[in-house]
């Protein structure tokens, strides 16, 4: 029931703290699109934020395997670190030049930063929402 919880608590975090963080930096004039991107993506032309909030879910299934048996106080870390560091790392070593994009986003720090607050803030929804949702 774990694996469930939290591919959904990855998922809602990626629509509002993910997301809801995208937003507010776009509103600060920091990131040039809005958050919430409603474009289809193939191959099954989904909206672009629904894949990209599929794709939290996996990561939250993945963070929390990792730290669901931590003490509290480390799982709140925990899940914020690698929240931050995980999906961020493998977003732009990878994810970016499948997409034809810029390796590494050519090494810009805005770009990592970006990364890291958006995906630490996603890390924050999930442990938020796996702490509502109930351990047992």
């Amino acid at each position: 029931m774990w694996i469930f919880r939290s591919f959904i608590a990855g998922f809602i975090s990626t629509l509002v703290f993910h997301q809801g963080l995208f937003h507010l930096l776009y509103l600060a004039g920091k990131i040039p699109r809005p958050a919430w991107d409603m474009t289809a993506t193939p191959p099954l032309q989904v909206p672009a934020v629904i894949s990209l909030a599929f794709w939290g879910g996996v990561w939250g299934v993945a963070i929390w395997a990792m730290i669901k048996k931590q003490g509290n106080a480390r799982q709140w870390l925990l899940a914020i670190v690698l929240g931050a560091l995980l999906p961020s790392i493998v977003a732009l070593l990878f994810v970016f030049p499948l997409k034809g994009m810029a390796f590494a986003a050519n090494w810009d720090p805005k770009m990592w930063i970006g990364a890291f607050l958006l995906n630490g803030a996603w890390g924050l929804g999930v442990i938020l929402f796996m702490k509502a949702f109930g351990r047992k």
